[in-house]
């Protein structure tokens, strides 16, 4: 169950690690406190939304640590390096509604356009602080969707009652959110929002060379520090190390090679993996599929545009 008696709304525990979802198309649920369970770098191929109940929090997306606090909706793109960022401030009071949503699903909500998704787009973390009647009516959708009880009589016709539910309110949902965010008034300070230059350093070096061969002695040198004292506070601030963060960056582009319609062959080859075996098998413990399969999906989406 959630905290301070919120029985009826989805809860998962801050220690719960998994980053993927169970359906496929969409995830609501609650999470309370600091989430010990997502400390190290991670991204996926859904969308996702952070929306700040009570107290604060704080994340780390690519090389910008945006801080929140009650009221803030953070949406996070596909294939986007985040993780929880620690302050020093506690986060025991942190109470939070995460939603993950597939492209996929975003589209069938809109008939097989793509606009319900342009809220994510962009550069930059994009956190939103909107007036409060407008937060009330997004908040009611969210808490809707996260309610793990509507119902009771034959369970098979209110899976299909709340299946319908569901849709209803993450396409009003959406709706809202979509229209709100083309206000610029609504984005975050950059109070909120601050350079972290040591991963910024980093991910500009690797962005330039990543089709070439990078060593870790190349980054510690680009950034003016020593290879072990690089390599330990690389670690310390990503929750990765170097080498598993050059790897899922080359993976990251490969996606976007392949979503662009660029051959499987082409998008390892660019992305500077050695040989194709290392690219698969990278790929397939990241994804849980195969390159071909997440090409196939990608140009699907293409075409029905």
């Amino acid at each position: 169950m959630g905290s301070g008696g919120k029985k009826n709304l989805r809860y998962r525990d801050a220690a719960d690690e998994r980053q993927y979802m169970l359906s496929g198309d969409y995830e609501v649920y609650e999470k309370v406190g600091e989430p010990i369970g997502a400390v190290t770098f991670h991204y996926h191929d859904f969308y996702e939304l952070i929306y700040i109940m009570e107290g604060e929090f704080s994340s780390l997306i690519e090389d910008r640590a945006v801080r929140m606090r009650k009221g803030d909706f953070l949406l996070i793109d596909k294939n986007v390096m985040h993780k929880y960022h620690p302050t020093g401030k506690s986060m025991a009071s942190s109470r939070r509604i995460i939603l993950w949503i597939s492209d996929q699903m975003l589209r069938e909500l809109a008939e097989g356009e793509p606009f319900l998704a342009e809220c994510f787009w962009g550069e930059g973390p994009k956190l939103y602080h909107f007036p409060i009647y407008y937060e009330e009516i997004l908040r009611g959708f969210l808490l809707k969707l996260a309610m793990s009880e509507i119902l009771e009589g034959d369970e098979a016709q209110n899976c299909g009652i709340r299946k319908v539910m569901d849709r209803g309110n993450l396409s009003l949902f959406f709706g809202y959110l979509n229209a709100l965010c083309r206000r610029e008034e609504y984005l975050s300070s950059t109070q909120e929002i601050v350079d972290h230059p040591l991963v910024e350093q980093v991910t500009g070096y690797i962005e330039v060379h990543l089709g070439e061969g990078i060593t870790v002695e190349d980054v510690a040198e680009t950034v003016h520090m020593s290879k072990f004292y690089f390599l330990r506070k690389f670690k310390e601030i990503t929750g990765m190390t170097v080498h598993n963060f050059i790897v899922n960056k080359r993976i990251i582009a490969a996606c976007q090679a392949m979503a662009e319609g660029k051959s499987i062959t082409e998008s390892w080859q660019m992305t500077g993996f050695a040989d194709y075996s290392s690219f698969l098998r990278n790929f397939r413990k990241i994804y849980g599929i195969s390159p071909r399969e997440y090409r196939e999906n990608s140009f699907h989406l293409i075409i029905s545009q």
